[in-house]
């Protein structure tokens, strides 16, 4: 018996151990995103005119955001831009609010999406029918949950301009509104931060490519260019896939950061926070079943397991060698982890210090809710925002493996 758990301690010793330097390698990467990303409003600036942005807004479900929303934008400094605001068959009083705020200003052009064709998600085809109404030479594409500052169109625009991109996305503030986000954050950001550094997205000789779907701006030319929303009209996550086509495309593009400047909501409550876990892991695996399986055991060997092999180092760290070579290695791996959220929730999600204490519950939450995206992606049918797609014929680009 004895034999059998050395054996079992030096092996979960060694998973430790690649743990533990993966840990150096992701905190490293945070510490560069943090320094190095560069920011919407900071950039030496060049005379342009002032083309027309058509904001495309598509709206479900969305009458807690969507007056607010719209608020932020016309309060804006740029003066040539409409607001095509779209109703994606709201079943709330999201109509009747974009109603209400179109009567009272003129740039904002409502539109009620037509009936979603098989084949489409539901926001993808939103933005379609967003796109048919704009006159733009310039198109800014952002979410209903979204708030903008004053002068966040002319930034985009001058930053678009000065360094003649195709594209500009920018990284927003993330609105947290309860608990469960609050402590879930931090753990999906690590990767965010590490595998889609916007480091990465900026440098022309990596293939990493996405957009925030709270906020880019591409040139109509651009984007008809790639193919619209309609070349990722079966996308789960369907900013990804459009950064994607733009930089396979030899677009020039930029990822800059804007969480000064904007903020956006990722999850309102548990349940919505629990689809979006799903959603980031359904694309992988349709995309390849090996690597979305492997990738999950990845998370949750990096993200979770330190904790309770922790605790059951602790049991026998006195007896035997191999529980104190274990203890000290699970110890290890464990504080990585609290660097890594430390410097998550303060430097790149500016929430409280105290939150980064909650890691095992945010890290136990994403595993789960990967773990559910998996067995969900297997029937091939996915469900958001109360609608449900049947994906079996539908392989994702959205993420590169």
């Amino acid at each position: 018996m004895e034999i059998i758990l050395d054996v079992l301690n030096y092996s979960l010793t060694a998973i430790l151990i690649g743990v533990s330097t993966a840990w150096i390698f992701l905190i490293k990467s945070m510490i560069d995103s943090a320094r190095f990303t560069p920011k919407l409003d900071e950039f030496e600036k060049k005379k342009h005119n002032n083309p027309k942005v058509s904001i495309i807004l598509p709206a479900r479900n969305e009458e807690e955001f969507i007056g607010k929303c719209l608020d932020s934008l016309i309060e804006q400094d740029y003066s040539n831009y409409e607001i095509i605001v779209i109703d994606d068959s709201s079943d709330d009083l999201t109509s009747k609010i974009i109603s209400e705020h179109a009567k009272k200003n003129s740039k904002i052009i409502p539109v009620s999406a037509r009936i979603k064709p098989d084949g489409w998600m539901g926001k993808n085809w939103a933005c379609m029918e967003g796109y048919e109404k704009a006159t733009g030479e310039i198109l800014l594409f952002t979410d209903a949950d979204t708030k903008h500052s004053q002068n966040v169109i002319s930034l985009a625009v001058s930053h678009l301009l000065s360094f003649d991109l195709d594209a500009l996305s920018a990284i927003p503030k993330i609105r947290v509104m309860d608990f469960w986000t609050k402590v879930t954050l931090p753990m999906i950001s690590v990767f965010l931060h590490t595998r889609f550094s916007a480091l990465k997205v900026n440098d022309t000789s990596k293939k990493t490519a996405y957009f925030f779907g709270s906020f880019f701006i591409i040139k109509q030319k651009t984007y008809e260019s790639i193919g619209m929303h309609e070349s990722v009209k079966h996308e789960i996550i369907e900013d990804g896939a459009l950064g994607k086509k733009v930089k396979e495309s030899g677009h020039k593009m930029k990822i800059v950061r804007g969480d000064h400047l904007i903020d956006a909501v990722w999850a309102r409550d548990k349940s919505t926070l629990w689809n979006a876990l799903k959603r980031l892991m359904i694309p992988l695996y349709l995309q390849s079943k090996k690597i979305a399986i492997g990738c999950f055991f990845a998370v949750l060997f990096l993200l979770f397991m330190p904790f309770p092999i922790l605790a059951y180092s602790v049991v026998g760290v006195f007896e035997t060698m191999s529980f104190s070579i274990l203890f000290a290695t699970s110890v290890i791996a464990t504080i990585m982890i609290y660097i890594g959220t430390i410097i998550e929730v303060k430097k790149l999600l500016q929430l409280k210090l105290m939150d980064a204490l909650f890691a095992p519950i945010g890290s136990l939450v994403v595993v789960l809710g990967f773990l559910s995206g998996l067995l969900q992606a297997n029937s091939s049918t996915v469900s958001w925002r109360g609608r449900k797609y049947h994906m079996k014929d539908h392989i994702q680009n959205s993420i590169s493996v």
